[in-house]
Formats: C-alpha cells, sequence, structure tokens
C-alpha cells in the first residue's frame, strides 16, 4: 500500500475521474461500452437461482452504472483462496421504509421561550440541527422498548440519522404517518456554574416516523443474478440489509458508520488514548448470490477515567496536577492543542446533585476556577471555585486549574469530571501515535483471518432478533468464502546495455539492481551537499563516506559522474533555508560557472520543515533537483541504500530506470497504438478543518514505454470532489507527451495518442481523436484474500498471496466490470488488493487484456525494484498531492498548523482564497522530469 503521507490536516478520499486511488488506463479499438445508470424500474426475471456452471454475464437488457461485465478473465494459474465474505440469505418478505425525523423540546418550556431560539429553528427544519447518531439510536431503543411496545413488535432497525425499515407495516392509520414523544431522563439538568438552575425539566424529543416505500427483496434476487439493472430500489434495499445486520452491535457497542468497537482486546498507546479491536461488516452483491463482508478494524478511543489524569497524560506530564493552571504557566498554545484534543468527549461529574447524564465538551476556559466569575440569578458573583465551595459545598482540590465549557454554557472544573469508557476520538490521531496503531492494526494473514472467524461470536447473526425478523440468515458455521483465483503472469523489465541481465522477470513482485545498469541513465556534471545534522553528529568523515557510497552507486548503475569532489557544508536548520541554499548554489557557480544539477541536503530526525523548504527551493523555486537523506540513514550506509538513492535521483534527472519488455506488454508498447495513461487523486482536508483546500493532481507518461512521467498539481474548494481543473490539466499533460515524442523520441507523422486513458474533453481541444479507457483504482475497502495453502506456489513468505492474484468471479459484481488484483509481495501484515473498475470503455478491452495491463503497470514504479499495489500513475498521483504544502513559501503566511483550523464560515472562505493565492506552480525547469519521485 503507497504511504499516505498528507500534507498536515488531511485525509484521502475517491477524487473524480478515477477518484480516490482512482485513474484510468488502458488501449485497444471499437466503440463505447457501458453509460448511466437506467431510469426505468426493475425488469422481469426468470426463477431465481444461483447458476450452478461457470458464472453467467449480465442479461443484454441490463444496464451498468459503467461498463457492463464483457466476460471472465482465464489467463493465469488457478488457485484457491479464503475471502473474508459469508453468504447471506435474502429476506422472506418485504420490507417497510420509514422516513425518520427527531425534534429537541425542553419540557415545559413557554412559547415565548422559542420565539428566538435555535430550537424553534430546529423545529420547523429538522436538518438545520443534527443530533449525534447514538442520540437518535438511543431515542428509537427507547421508543422501541419503553413507549411504544405495541406498535413496534417485531422491531423495526434505525441507521442512526433517518432511515427506518420495519419488517411488517406499522399501524399508522391511513396518514401513514405518526408522531413520539419520548423522553430519556428525568432527572432535572442543574447544578453547574452559567447553567440555568431554575428547574426547566427534562429534554422532550418529538420523532415522526413517515412511510416512504416498500422493498421488495425480489429487486435483490434478480440483481445479484444479472437480470436486473443496478437503480434506487436496489441501492435502497442493500442500505436496509445492512441496516439490518448492523443493528445489533450497533447497539451494544460504540461504533462509527461500518464498524463497532469492543474491549475484548485493548492497547494502551498513551498521550490519553487506548485501541480497541473493532469489526466491519457490509452486506454486498455478488454474482449469483449475496455476501456479508467481515474485516477487523481499528479504534481509537479516549481512555476511562479521569479527565483531568488524560489531559496531563496527553500534554506528556502525568501527575503534574498544577501543570493545568494558567497561573502556573500553562503556555497558551498548550491550552488550546489540548482543548482540541478533548472537545467533542462526553464526560460525567463526580460531585452530589448534579446530572448524572454526560455532557459534551465544547472548550477549556482560558483561566482557572478561582478567577472565573459568573453573575447568579440574585444578582451577586461568584467565582466557579467559591461556587462549588458555597453553594454546592464541594471545595476543589485544584481551584487554579482549568474549567470545562459544556454545550449548554455549564463551567465545571477539570478535576470534577469523568470520562465514560468506550468514545471514538473522531480526530487524526497524533503523528507519533501512528507507529503504535499500526501495530495493533497489522496481522499476519492466519492471524487477521482467525481473528475475522472469531469475530463472528461477537457479530452473532444467529442470536440477532433483527435478522431473525427480517428472515434472514448469516452462513456463519461453514467458514468463510473460497474464491477460485488465477496468479497472472508478471511483465518482463528491460534494463539498459552492460547490464549482466538485461531482461528479468519478477519473482512473485521483486527483482534486484544487482548487476543491472539503467535504461537510460542521467549524467551528473556538477553536484552539492548541504548538511543540517550537527557535525559533531555528521561529521566530514561521514560526509565524505556517503559521497563515496554514493559515487559507487553511481557508477553501478550508469549514471555518469563527472564530479567526484561535491562541495560541501553545514548549515543551520533553524536560519533561512532558500536562502542558504541559494548562497551554495552561488559558490558552486564561482567555482564552475554554472549552476549544480542536484544538491543533496542530509537532515536532522524530525527534519520535516527543513524537507518542505528544500523541496519548495527546488522544485517550486529555482528549478534544481533535490535529494534528501536523513542522517541516520545514510551514517554508515549500506550499498543497497545508496541503490535505492540511485533509483530516485536518476529520473529527478531525466533518466529512465527500467521499461516493461514490449514483447511482454503490446497492449502499452504497439507502436501503432501509442498509448498515454493518467493516473489521478485528490486530497481533502481533515474532518473540522474548516478553510483547508482540497488538492488534485493528474500524471502521464509521455514516452513511448510507459515508464517516464510528468505531473501537474491544483488546489481548488475544500472537499469538491471533481477536479475541477481536470480539462486544462489533460491538456498540459497531453501537450507535453507529443512534444516528448517529436523531440525527445524523434517521432515523425502523427504525435497524438491513439488510446487514451482516461480524459476526453481536453482531447477535443486539442484537436486530437484518441480511443478511451477509463477505470476507477480502489484501495479503501475491507475485502481480503488468504491462500488456502502453505506451499511456495500458494503463498509467499509473508503468508500473503502471491503479487499477481486477481480475482473477478464469485465476489466480484453481479453486472459491472470489475475485478480485485493483488499486485505486489507482502511485506507485513495482511495484503490489500486494489479493486478495479471500468467506467467507460471504446477500446472494447478483454478481461485478460486490462487485467495483465494493470498488473504491468505496478511493475513501473520508479522508486523500488518491487511491483507496488496500485498502477504507477495513480501512485505517482497520490504522492504529488501529499506534498502539496511544498507549493507554498515556507516563509509566507499560510499556516499549516492544526490551530488554522479553528474558523467560522467567514473566516474559512478567507482562508481558502489565502491557500489558493499561496499555490505556487511547478518551476519550468520541472515541468518534465520525476521531481516527484
Amino acid at each position: 500500500m503507497p504511504p499516505r503521507t498528507a500534507a498536515p490536516g488531511q485525509t484521502r478520499e475517491a477524487g473524480g475521474g478515477g477518484g480516490g486511488r482512482g485513474g484510468g488506463r488502458g488501449g485497444g479499438r471499437g466503440g463505447p461500452r457501458g453509460g448511466p445508470p437506467p431510469r426505468g424500474g426493475p425488469t422481469r426475471g426468470g426463477a431465481v437461482h444461483a447458476p450452478t456452471g461457470p458464472a453467467a454475464l449480465p442479461g443484454s437488457h441490463v444496464q451498468a452504472v459503467g461498463v457492463k461485465r464483457p466476460g471472465y478473465g482465464t489467463a493465469g494459474r488457478a488457485v484457491t483462496v479464503y475471502s473474508n465474505f459469508f453468504k447471506i440469505s435474502l429476506p422472506e418478505s418485504v420490507i417497510h421504509h420509514y422516513d425518520g425525523r427527531e425534534w429537541l423540546f425542553s419540557n415545559p418550556v413557554p412559547l415565548s421561550d422559542f420565539i428566538h431560539s435555535s430550537l424553534l429553528r430546529s423545529m420547523i427544519s429538522p436538518d438545520e440541527k443534527v443530533l449525534p447518531a447514538r442520540l437518535n439510536m438511543d431515542l428509537i431503543h427507547h421508543l422501541q422498548t419503553i413507549d411504544a411496545v405495541d406498535v413496534f413488535t417485531p422491531r423495526a432497525v434505525y441507521d442512526g440519522r433517518k432511515n427506518l425499515f420495519a419488517p411488517r407495516e406499522l399501524p399508522f392509520g391511513p396518514q401513514n404517518s405518526q408522531e413520539f414523544d419520548v423522553c430519556l431522563s428525568d432527572d432535572p439538568n442543574r447544578g453547574s456554574p452559567g447553567e440555568n438552575t431554575g428547574g426547566r425539566g427534562p429534554k422532550v424529543y418529538k420523532i415522526r416516523l413517515t412511510k416512504v416505500a416498500q422493498i421488495n427483496p425480489e429487486v435483490l434476487q434478480r440483481f445479484i443474478l444479472g437480470q436486473q439493472s443496478h437503480d434506487n430500489s436496489v441501492l435502497t434495499a442493500l442500505t436496509a440489509l445492512n441496516v439490518v445486520v448492523r443493528m445489533e452491535p450497533t447497539m451494544k457497542y460504540p461504533f462509527n458508520v461500518r464498524s463497532f468497537f469492543t474491549d475484548r482486546e485493548t492497547k494502551d498507546i498513551g498521550s490519553g488514548l487506548v485501541l480497541w479491536r473493532g469489526y466491519f461488516q457490509s452486506v454486498r452483491p455478488a454474482i449469483g448470490q449475496l455476501l456479508v463482508n467481515v474485516d477487523i478494524s481499528t479504534g481509537t478511543m479516549y481512555k476511562s477515567g479521569s479527565l483531568m489524569d488524560i489531559c496531563l497524560e496527553f500534554l506528556g506530564r502525568p501527575g503534574q496536577h498544577a501543570l493545568l493552571s494558567p497561573r502556573s504557566g500553562l503556555p497558551d498554545r498548550e491550552r488550546i492543542r489540548l482543548q482540541r484534543f478533548i472537545s467533542g468527549i462526553r464526560v460525567k461529574t463526580t460531585y452530589a446533585g448534579e446530572n448524572k447524564t454526560p455532557r459534551v465538551v465544547k472548550k477549556l476556559s482560558s483561566a482557572g476556577a478561582a478567577d472565573l466569575s459568573f453573575t447568579l440569578r440574585d444578582g451577586t458573583s461568584r467565582t466557579v471555585a467559591q461556587y462549588f465551595q458555597t453553594i454546592l459545598n464541594r471545595p476543589l482540590r485544584f481551584p487554579n486549574n482549568l474549567c470545562i465549557e459544556v454545550g449548554s454554557g455549564a463551567l465545571i472544573p477539570v478535576e470534577l469530571c469523568t470520562v465514560p469508557p468506550g468514545q471514538i476520538m473522531r480526530k487524526q490521531v497524533p503523528p507519533e501515535k501512528t507507529k503504535d496503531v499500526l501495530e495493533f492494526a497489522t496481522k499476519r494473514p492466519e492471524h487477521r483471518l482467525a481473528s475475522i472467524t472469531n469475530g463472528l461470536s461477537v457479530l452473532q447473526y444467529g442470536q440477532s432478533e433483527y435478522v431473525r425478523q427480517f428472515g434472514m440468515h448469516v452462513e456463519d458455521t461453514t467458514g468463510p468464502l473460497t474464491v477460485t483465483a488465477r496468479v497472472l503472469q508478471p511483465p518482463k523489465l528491460k534494463y539498459g546495455p552492460g547490464s549482466a541481465q538485461p531482461t528479468i522477470t519478477p519473482s512473485n513482485g521483486a527483482w534486484n539492481m544487482i548487476d543491472k545498469r539503467f535504461f537510460r541513465p542521467a549524467a551528473i556534471d556538477r553536484w552539492i551537499v548541504v548538511v543540517y545534522e550537527r557535525q559533531q553528529r555528521f561529521n566530514p568523515q561521514a560526509a565524505q563516506d556517503m559521497i563515496d557510497g554514493m559515487l559507487r552507486s553511481f557508477k553501478d548503475v550508469g549514471i555518469r559522474i563527472t564530479d567526484d569532489k561535491p562541495m560541501v557544508t553545514w548549515q543551520n536548520g533553524q536560519g533561512r533555508i532558500a536562502d542558504q541554499l541559494r548562497a551554495a548554489g552561488a559558490e558552486c557557480f564561482q567555482r564552475t560557472k554554472q549552476r549544480p544539477q542536484l544538491i543533496v541536503v542530509v537532515l536532522p530526525e524530525n527534519g520535516n520543515d527543513i524537507y518542505t523548504a528544500v523541496k519548495h527551493f527546488g522544485d517550486i523555486a529555482v528549478g534544481v533537483a533535490t535529494q534528501c537523506l536523513k542522517s541516520q540513514k545514510c551514517f554508515r550506509a549500506k550499498p543497497q541504500y545508496y541503490a535505492n538513492v540511485c533509483l530516485k535521483v536518476n529520473v529527478k534527472l531525466g533518466g529512465i530506470n527500467t521499461i516493461p519488455d514490449p514483447q511482454s506488454v503490446s497492449v502499452l508498447t504497439d507502436p501503432r497504438n501509442p498509448t498515454i495513461v493518467m493516473g489521478a487523486d485528490v486530497i481533502h482536508p481533515a474532518p473540522g478543518s474548516d478553510g483547508r483546500p482540497s488538492y488534485t493532481a493528474l500524471v502521464g507518461n509521455v514516452d513511448s514505454d510507459t515508464a517516464k512521467y510528468i505531473a501537474t498539481s491544483r488546489v481548488q474548494a475544500s472537499r469538491v470532489e471533481i477536479i475541477e481543473d481536470l480539462q486544462d490539466m489533460a491538456k498540459h499533460v497531453l501537450t507535453m507527451y507529443m512534444r516528448y515524442r517529436q523531440y525527445a523520441e524523434k517521432k515523425t507523422g502523427n504525435l497524438a495518442p491513439a488510446r487514451l486513458i482516461f480524459y476526453r474533453e481536453a482531447c477535443a481541444e486539442l484537436k486530437i481523436n484518441p480511443k478511451i479507457t477509463i477505470i476507477v483504482v480502489a484501495k479503501r475497502h475491507h475485502v481480503r484474500f488468504f491462500p488456502s495453502g502453505s506451499g511456495a506456489g500458494e503463498q509467499d513468505k509473508s503468508g500473503n498471496c502471491l503479487a499477481g492474484t486477481v480475482v473477478d468471479q464469485v465476489v466480484a459484481h453481479p453486472t459491472e466490470f470489475d475485478w480485485y488484483l493483488q499486485s505486489h509481495g507482502g511485506l507485513l501484515g495482511t495484503s490489500r488488493p486494489a479493486h478495479y473498475n471500468v467506467l467507460y470503455d471504446e477500446n472494447e478491452f478483454s478481461a485478460d487484456g486490462l487485467q495483465s495491463l494493470s498488473f504491468a503497470l505496478c511493475h513501473v514504479y520508479a522508486r523500488s525494484t518491487r511491483s507496488v499495489s496500485i498502477p504507477a500513475p495513480v501512485y505517482y498521483a497520490d504522492i504529488v498531492c501529499s506534498r502539496a504544502k511544498n507549493h507554498y513559501d515556507p516563509q509566507g503566511t499560510v499556516d499549516f498548523s492544526d490551530s488554522a483550523t479553528q474558523l467560522d464560515a467567514a473566516q474559512a472562505e478567507g482562508a481558502l482564497e489565502a491557500y489558493r493565492r499561496g499555490f505556487k506552480p511547478l518551476h519550468a525547469n520541472m515541468q518534465s522530469l520525476m521531481y516527484f519521485s
């Protein structure tokens, strides 16, 4: 899986036109397939039963969202693998669909109190005030088990938002609609400073349920047999079944969208956080059957117990209670950092008379309890500390410490708050804890499969009253579903003249560079070394050892180097990086009368800010290749380390490391049908990061061997899924492709590609008309495959399926042209296959053609001698998006710290515009180079 090193505060999602990890690739000839989803209702099918022979293809009348499956692949060696799917039967009868809305009342309240109230606005327009999913679930549970048992027998299932599904029609009368009043608590809400203590009654919620549809399971039966188009009726039916299987665990455990978490297996990772093992489940349509996809997941939870202890642990100062006092010098930035960590957490209070219902932390006070004053109803003023001592007879142990402010405005001293267990932290994990999370989440394939199977006892499908009442059954006693897969032959790779083996065949996704020279090595006439590590830790001898190691590797791989004594300088990382690098370059110019072609930078540990500044200087400001090395890695490094560095340096300077052998991937390298392959990615800001933009990238090859790529990147409106500038970006890549063919490859005649993956409009502007195939590549899914045998031909050294394992039957989509491909060899944990779905195909590829093409593109990733998990252009687009922060001047005003995320709407809009203005384009010198390697 590619490293997901996003810019601070960024998360990954599907991008437009090839989305998330998406990007198309392909080639061929013929007319288009696929089209828009059908508008009509379900088509009539015949008898419903799963096919017993080879999987049938969709009926001729069936329409697909993308391309309808043209056939199944046959290439490769057949193997049997386990999957994390279990068979599930369809419901026995019609399902009744209801729309559920909730309104919040504080009862009793005079109407005059509502006139200017946000509560009244939410009563008029419920969507303006969205209640938490857990509260909604509790309300529906209370309604079904206490307030209206007769109405809800058997019980309905609910998704926590607005969809409720019942196994029978609810007795709502001719209007098919009814309102209910639900109160979860009879306790008065009183006792905290800043709250109304005048005796306002408990909260009452009004719920209105309205029938909106009936769901006939027959549409699903026809759909999985390829006799029904994918339409809203199918989508709603699948939604209903997912709600049914999730209802039981959702009521019992903490949940997050499609996963829930238990404390059966936990790990304390410090900083007030603990990891819980979770289980993911999703009902999926497959070929001729309905399946449940089950996987393990990881939940990052707040540690339960004293809120004060959790706060101190987060700050790295456990037991130092006075630290939470602004009087004692708590820095404001640390208070804000702590506030971001605990905002949204539910707490209970420990003093007598206080409401035991959990309260949600809104923010931290800026002063301690002894310095916060408020006015009581009688007009007198007291500090929070005085209030608890005189009114509640609860003197504070730490009166100078901070208070929390809850949603109602109440101020509660931190020392009086406890955190109930099972609360998911819905924020980004601190970077220093990422390793702990990965270690907990990583399981070898056999252990992951065992954990999934054991998790069925937690899911308890057979004991779920909801699953039974809807007439469904999960075959969880027969074990995970076995699937016939195929292991594809890898492409052959070509290296340059002078190699001991000019052509090699990868073995399980790996090969080595021993006695091999690059297909097209670069040349280095001038280079300099800038060291940002202290001389005591990285002295001149260490620098010379590093230079000698690089020179030897340059020679081994064929890079021509005429400067064996590069200038070396030590710099202070606290200074202005750009000025230091510019000065080093000027000194090189004074000596040689020419600029350096390469700047090698040695970074200290935690040198991320220096790295960003170096990349901005090289890629954006002046247009010179830079290669950063960590001091601990390159100190007395072995030849293999420098060989890997050479892989990056060569392509940054315009070289080509290796190409796929034209004979083994003719669909890519056919001179009669020149092909351009594009990959796209979009990166979105993290939840709550208001004002942060989204970043986009488009990458495409420019050479005839699909090994040399260029990239373009843009900034756009926050969380916009479609790539807004895709036409201009594609036009740029196509123009560069045609220029390279003309000037670098000396091609004559038609310079345009005959096959383009994946964009059309830019082609029309350039007056070219290639045939297009668009493929979406997805990595964010929970499908896994496990070897069924332990032999060398069944699994690799990590226990994973072999590189090249492809699955397009049994668990694939009933109608769409899709497949799963595990293209890389395993290292740690369980490998995740990429999921490919063909959205458009003018080239009329066969399944074998596209599967082998995709596998080949996973072998041309320049930065390693291993095949990767997704095709190289998509991987490159992912990297380009991740480096969006490099396009901003490190000395500028754009703030990438977390403090920039707490903005109101007006501030967010202004910040977004500032990000747009500050985004600098790539330097012209770098536009034709693989600077992102």
